[in-house]
């Protein structure tokens, strides 16, 4: 039966409307899958060395003990914020006779073979293997403590899953978790309650009793039991549905219809960010990101670097447009079917996309005006770099859309939501950020800065006065694809 729901995945994923998308997407990440373990792995080499030198006269093993919980802690960290969970489509499977269990189980163990569960392992395995041949212990006791080690690294990942499942819907309820870990952080760093250091000692004594290695397993058994009761509680297609009192949004943006034809278009934009929680995040993301100057106009050590000012304004004024214009048309993914079946011309649609992020940018370039502090050069390039987006970097983003097959729920939690992104989304930010840098240092190193400057101004200025052409040619290109866009988007899934 596993076999079975293997070679189901596998046809889900090569069937996908995405699927040309899925493998890029999958290459790059394997490049990156590559580098990771080669520095996990280099970790693992050098750990032993590392810990004689700089702790002489203790013992490697029991150093590194030491550290083995606050090592989970950051996993468990970085898991919850990156790792997604094994889905699997369940609603063809509940009319067959296939026992709800196996369908579980498969799932639970198709979560042992993440990329997460790989990385410690290139630490654990060769560090252990050093003390074997160090033979400081013998090969047993060694073998426990990897056996041990392995056993918490997996049951991270089945704590990560339960958590997810808990709390990704309801960050607040994870608040009393947070404390609670807090105060025990701080016990341990005023040395009140050194909570690592026992768990350490705990570690220790699986060197001298190799048995003790068994409770790591034990526990992960009951993570693993504990998922089963869980999923197989939902293990139904109205397992999720329940009434849910909210309260209603009536805003109808009324003072949008100052602007003709497109007033529609713009309504309904504004009402999706207003109503979702996901596009709102990107307007509170674009005005925390207006401090993102602070870290580079400070320091010296970047002034001599004027082109990666050039990076720091597209950034700034251009946050919204990237978070909000990289998934366009995919916000409005649930319902584009009937979007396209309206008589309703492309190109009103796309200037009414275009305009929103045009007023975004115009208003995040008027609140970045205060860092005219750091000199007159900084302004301008915002101001500039802000034309550029709006004349550039705005039909770049609407062309990039023509391509987007990804559909985004948009009643999911924002918080670390991936959902919509594929390679388009990667590949959109060359033009967008290196394109403009790259052009101005052409231009700073052969003639001046403000030749670098009049460039990108005049290629905004440009952009602006063929925007209208633009437009229409890319609208164009969306009818050419719009039956692969709407099958794209019927796609369930991530």
């Amino acid at each position: 039966m596993f076999k079975r729901l293997i070679w189901l995945e596998w046809k889900s994923f090569f069937r996908s409307a995405s699927m040309g998308k899925s493998i890029g997407l999958k290459i790059l990440m394997i490049f990156l899958g590559i580098y990771f373990t080669v520095i996990f792995l280099l970790f693992g080499i050098g750990l032993y060395p590392l810990v004689e030198k700089y702790f002489p006269g203790e013992v490697p093993l029991f150093v590194v003990n030491k550290f083995v919980l606050l090592w989970l802690l950051a996993e468990l960290a970085y898991r919850f914020l990156l790792q997604t969970l094994p889905v699997l489509n369940i609603k063809p499977l509940l009319i067959l006779p296939i026992r709800k269990r196996k369908v579980v189980n498969f799932v639970l163990l198709k979560s042992l073979y993440s990329f997460f569960n790989f990385l410690p392992l290139m630490v654990i395995i060769p560090f252990g293997i050093f003390n074997i041949y160090k033979e400081q212990f013998a090969t047993g006791p060694i073998l426990a403590w990897m056996i041990g080690m392995t056993g918490l690294t997996f049951c991270v990942n089945y704590a990560n899953f339960i958590i997810k499942k808990r709390f990704t819907e309801n960050l607040k309820a994870l608040i009393p978790v947070l404390v609670i870990v807090s105060c025990f952080a701080i016990l341990d760093y005023f040395k009140i309650f050194e909570i690592s250091v026992w768990f350490g000692k705990g570690l220790n004594e699986i060197l001298f009793y190799p048995f003790i290695a068994i409770i790591p397993i034990l526990l992960l058994f009951s993570l693993y039991l504990w998922n089963r009761k869980n999923l197989e509680g939902k293990f139904y297609l109205d397992a999720t549905l329940k009434e849910q009192t909210k309260n209603i949004n009536t805003r109808e943006f009324l003072w949008t219809r100052k602007f003709g034809d497109i007033a529609p278009y713009l309504q309904q934009d504004l009402k999706l960010i207003w109503r979702n929680k996901r596009p709102k995040t990107s307007i509170y993301m674009s005005i925390l990101f207006l401090g993102y100057g602070m870290f580079f106009y400070t320091q010296d050590t970047y002034q001599d670097l004027p082109w990666f000012f050039v990076f720091v304004g597209i950034f700034i004024t251009g946050m919204f447009m990237i978070n909000f214009g990289q998934f366009i048309p995919a916000w409005d993914s649930n319902y584009y079917p009937l979007i396209m079946a309206q008589n309703i011309p492309m190109n009103r649609y796309l200037t009414a996309k275009a305009g929103l992020i045009t007023f975004s940018v115009v208003a995040l370039a008027i609140l970045a005006t205060p860092y005219a502090y750091f000199g007159w050069r900084i302004f301008l390039l915002n101001i500039i770099c802000a034309v550029y987006n709006i004349g550039v970097n705005i039909p770049i983003l609407l062309y990039a859309g023509s391509f987007n097959r990804k559909r985004i729920d948009l009643d999911k939690s924002p918080f670390m939501n991936y959902q919509g992104a594929g390679a388009a989304q990667w590949l959109v930010g060359i033009p967008l950020m290196v394109i403009p840098v790259f052009l101005f240092w052409i231009f700073y190193k052969l003639i001046s800065f403000e030749s670098g400057m009049l460039f990108l101004f005049g290629l905004g200025v440009l952009g602006l006065f063929l925007r209208s052409r633009l437009i229409d040619s890319i609208a164009q290109i969306y009818k050419r694809n719009k039956y692969a866009m709407i099958e794209g988007f019927k796609q369930q899934g991530d």
